[in-house]
């Protein structure tokens, strides 16, 4: 890497604002919706949920480029947990109990040891979880692969009239924090750029660690959230995904005021250091230690044993972090 070349996630290539019009043009095209048993209730958000007498909450994700640096170390054994998580976390972020998963494993050429770890992975995230993986498919792709895609999908019941959508987010909330266990599966195609770009190796020593190993480190699960769901008066909940801190932007159309934000893990002061990576772009990208966000009323805040108040909601539009709008 250039001294003083700046990186960013389109730079790594991956262009957020197109990824959103793609996805738009992809949507603008169904429409059509079931009446009745199994309508749609709610659309478009972390998850979507359809009325079968309670709501059905079904989601979809998968572990990414995290992939390729278990390829590079051949190590597979926590990516089933990314999986488990990426997806159990969506559906918490509506409100509801994940109960069951399937997982999707696109494979170039059978390697028995290879599933044999990342089904080790899945257990230990379905166990963490509370959920069954009742199945799944398996296709070798020798042509169109090149290496492993493993992705999930995942369903939850939540009242219907106890899901979280943020519409109830009002001036005065505040904004709760849970911390990240590290960059979980989301950025890894910038992350891994900036460390081939400098030239390091995923065997270089950090923190104790290595590189590789603590890009591995797995998603973490907040099936602890629930509990708060049920007890206090949640207005808004959002998993810190892809977009990083934009996420917030799902929930309702106010100011996100982050004004005392988590300390981030040492790995993405690394990242941004090697990079030259932008403040403003880390948080666009990354969770920065705060990988699970509740939206709730000061005083019921206090009375939560998660977390830690790192903002709040104020009248206007957009996302703030400290004096940075990175929204922009």
């Amino acid at each position: 890497m250039n001294k003083g070349e700046k990186f960013d996630y389109a730079k790594a290539g991956v262009d957020i604002r197109k990824e959103e019009k793609a996805i738009k043009a992809l949507i603008g095209k169904i429409k059509h919706i079931r009446k009745g048993f199994g309508e749609p209730i709610l659309m478009g958000h972390y998850a979507s949920v359809i009325d079968v007498g309670v709501g059905l909450a079904i989601t979809t994700d998968g572990v990414g480029s995290k992939i390729m640096i278990a390829e590079a170390l051949n190590k597979f054994d926590t990516i089933g947990i990314d999986c488990v998580a990426m997806n159990v976390n969506d559906l918490i972020a509506i409100g509801a109990e994940p109960i069951a998963m399937v997982d999707y494993i696109a494979i170039q050429k059978p390697d028995e040891r290879v599933m044999e770890e990342i089904a080790v992975g899945l257990e230990k995230g379905c166990e963490i979880a509370n959920i069954t993986l009742v199945g799944g498919e398996t296709a070798t792709l020798p042509e169109m692969i090149n290496g492993i895609d493993l992705v999930g999908t995942a369903i939850g019941v939540v009242e219907k009239d106890k899901i979280i959508t943020g519409e109830k987010i009002e001036i005065g909330d505040v904004i709760v924090a849970i911390e990240s266990s590290g960059i979980h599966s989301n950025g890894l195609t910038l992350a891994r750029k900036v460390v081939e770009k400098s030239g390091l190796s995923y065997e270089d020593e950090f923190d104790g660690k290595t590189i590789g190993e603590e890009l591995l480190t797995p998603t973490r699960i907040y099936i602890e959230v629930l509990d708060i769901v049920k007890n206090y008066d949640v207005h808004g909940l959002a998993h810190i995904t892809g977009g990083g801190m934009l996420n917030l932007k799902r929930l309702k159309n106010v100011r996100f005021v982050i004004d005392k934000p988590l300390k981030p893990q040492k790995i993405f002061n690394f990242i941004q250091e090697l990079g030259n990576v932008d403040e403003d772009e880390m948080y666009r990208t990354f969770n920065m230690g705060m990988g699970f966000m509740i939206i709730l009323p000061k005083d019921e805040a206090k009375k939560i044993d998660i977390g830690k108040i790192v903002g709040y909601v104020d009248e206007g539009s957009g996302v703030y972090v400290k004096d940075l709008r990175i929204d922009k």
